[in-house]
């Protein structure tokens, strides 16, 4: 069993979102539910009663409300939800609108800023007003490519009310990288900053700009917000129009929030294009809102009084979930940058100079961020701190025991893992409940979550297939460019008819817990034994002279092999007894099988732009098998070093 780090108060219990939504839920419904697996259980077989629920209690404005809450129960994909319903996405955003601090950014090199809810809602209905000027109507898209800024919140908000369909690349994606996605979906309007920040450099984004908007035609206003300069020059970009010379001038604006259905279209999300271009996911208002609200008033016990943070770029799924807590009234801080610049404590400074209270990062970070020697809560007034949130890949037992250690004792950890598909997650925090090292402490409310054995059973206390067996709102409405919706279908549907298979390998403990063991189209099958990858990297970070790795498995003699790359730290080179030392940990830890055959030292390990390590594009290039897109690598020309390697032609 894993080990107890933490418990929560009886008075933190009591105050929580979660236990007034039991009390809430036992008096609507006549129940009398006193802890959250009778309250899951019971969310996931009256999915009728649960969503309306939910609506009811996180308050979510509607102009008409629904005739009626799902029309198939059973029907995954294609139920529609909360049919009837008129509402607009950008109003349940903007609900608030008085003097406390909406937004907060912070940034590399940058001014600080702050805009109240107040400002916020002008500022809003000052680009809303030019944008329904030249002519945006429901349907139609408008682009970011922005960094993680003020600004960017604007336009998205902006755009939803009028109804058009908002979708935002981060500013380090090449010219490729972006045409593979905006290409797709045809915007109306760009805006775009003129550059951005990384480790104290300035990197201009202009050129990158004039070339997207040379060869996507239906662009027809480029929108240019100043970032490393006043006043960037744009003479060389067709159709391009100062930010402060495109937002209306009017004083006394009022934002007319267009009134749509449940349904209707508010975000273009992307796949990460590792093995071919870019899916273009369609998500819808309704779904978006209130199942991001059930994570973050529930989940994450969101108040008005909290101030979150999370550290994710305009590209990665996290920001459009953090701006929704603009909904429940909370203050919102954005970062930009490098969260190492100028020093590891960055982001901890910030964390101290703004009281955080919620605060949301990557496993990758606080591997990173343990391996740099910082101790946050030594160097920092962190006393305002009460949860710590980590997604983008499993948490290690040792990244929770350094967050208790080194960062807050008396702190709700939540690792919580979903993806960019349901734009939320599939396993969440609670906080009435413990935290145990190395696991996610429940599946969300409302998704009927399983680990699924080779014969597609339901399986406790055994690794599994991730699935979901029943619709829940927040599933793309449907892919662009995918009208007979066979792609759609193909990327969730097809492994087991009618059931959402995730790609995660999973394991459901008896106490709802759950560990991830990585994605399942990675998992290592030695001999048929299966073992997720995340396994591997567990042990690997412990030993103090490995700075990153990745492990995949090499077609070999008819079975497979395990292959461990890794990447040394500064003044440890890869010896025989490192070698060593690295098989004994795996053998004595893990299993004799899954012990590597090979462990070859790389410059690099490669990731998504999303800071995902991506396994599947190495083994593809280690058997010499194509890999379809690199521009969504955040380091592509990384993988040219695993092609055609000798040792991995050797016994």
């Amino acid at each position: 069993m894993n080990k107890l780090l933490w418990k929560p108060s009886d008075e933190r219990v009591k105050k929580s979102n979660m236990l007034r939504f039991i009390h809430f839920i036992n008096e609507k419904y006549k129940k009398d539910f006193t802890e959250y697996c009778q309250l899951y259980d019971w969310s996931v077989n009256y999915i009728k009663e649960f969503w309306p629920a939910v609506w009811q209690f996180t308050d979510i404005k509607a102009s008409v409300t629904y005739s009626q809450v799902i029309d198939e129960p059973n029907k995954m994909p294609g139920a529609k939800w909360f049919e009837g319903a008129r509402l607009n996405f950008a109003e349940n955003l903007l609900r608030y609108r008085d003097d406390q601090v909406a937004l907060i950014f912070n940034g590399e090199g940058q001014r600080k800023q702050k805009l109240t809810y107040r400002e916020l809602y002008i500022e809003v209905a000052r680009v809303a007003m030019s944008l329904k000027k030249m002519g945006v109507v429901p349907g139609d898209r408008i682009a970011g490519f922005m960094p993680n800024m003020i600004e960017t919140v604007v336009a998205m908000l902006a755009a939803t009310s009028l109804g058009a369909i908002w979708s935002s690349c981060s500013p380090d994606f090449g010219v490729k990288g972006i045409m593979d996605r905006f290409g797709q979906i045809t915007p109306k309007v760009l805006f775009a900053a003129d550059g951005y920040l990384f480790k104290g450099k300035q990197i201009d984004s202009l050129e990158t700009v004039s070339k997207i908007v040379q060869d996507i035609s239906s662009i027809e206003k480029v929108v240019v917000v100043p970032y490393i300069c006043n006043e960037p020059q744009i003479k060389h970009i067709p159709e391009a129009v100062h930010y402060q010379n495109f937002k209306s001038g009017e004083s006394n604006l009022t934002i007319d929030f267009l009134q749509l259905p449940f349904s209707h279209p508010v975000y273009i999300m992307y796949s990460s294009g590792t093995t071919g271009l870019p899916k273009c996911l369609v998500q819808s208002a309704g779904g978006i809102l209130i199942n991001q609200l059930k994570e973050l008033v529930l989940h994450t016990d969101l108040k008005r009084t909290d101030t979150i943070f999370y550290f994710t770029t305009c590209g990665w799924m996290m920001w459009n979930w953090l701006v929704c807590s603009l909904a429940a009234g909370a203050t919102v801080v954005l970062y930009d940058g490098n969260p190492f610049y100028p020093n590891a404590g960055a982001l901890w400074k910030m964390a101290q100079d703004e009281k955080i209270t919620i605060f949301g990062t990557s496993a990758g970070y606080i591997n990173a961020l343990q391996n740099s020697g910082t101790r946050p809560g030594k160097e920092f007034d962190l006393s305002a701190l009460h949860t710590l949130l980590s997604t983008g890949s499993p948490l290690s037992a040792e990244g929770f025991e350094f967050i208790y250690g080194e960062v807050k004792q008396d702190l709700l950890l939540a690792s919580i893992s979903g993806g960019t598909d349901l734009n939320g997650c599939f396993f969440l925090g609670n906080p009435t409940a413990s935290v145990y090292s190395g696991e996610l402490q429940c599946r969300g409310l409302g998704l009927k979550v399983e680990a699924f054995d080779g014969n597609g059973k339901p399986v406790i206390n055994k690794q599994g297939e991730l699935v979901c067996t029943a619709p829940f709102p927040s599933m793309p409405i449907y892919f662009w460019e995918d009208p007979d919706g066979m792609k759609y279908h193909k990327a969730y549907f097809d492994f087991y008819p009618d059931i959402w298979r995730h790609g995660d390998y999973i394991e459901i403990n008896d106490r709802g817990g759950a560990v991830i063991y990585g994605r399942s189209d990675s998992t290592l099958n030695p001999g048929g034994v299966r073992m997720g990858t995340a396994e591997i990297y567990r042990q690997i970070e412990q030993l103090e002279e490995i700075e990153d790795s990745i492990v995949i498995g090499q077609n070999w003699k008819d079975d497979m092999r395990i292959i461990l790359f890794v990447k040394m730290k500064q003044g440890f080179p890869l010896t025989d007894e490192v070698k060593a030392n690295i098989k004994l940990t795996i053998r004595k830890n893990l299993s004799p099988r899954h012990t590597p055959a090979k462990i070859i030292a790389v410059p690099e390990i490669p990731y998504t732009l999303n800071m995902k390590k991506v396994e599947i594009a190495v083994r593809n290039t280690i058997h010499n098998k194509p890999v379809l897109n690199r521009d969504s690598l955040r380091n592509p020309d990384v993988l040219d070093y695993f092609t055609n390697l000798k040792e991995l032609e050797e016994d």
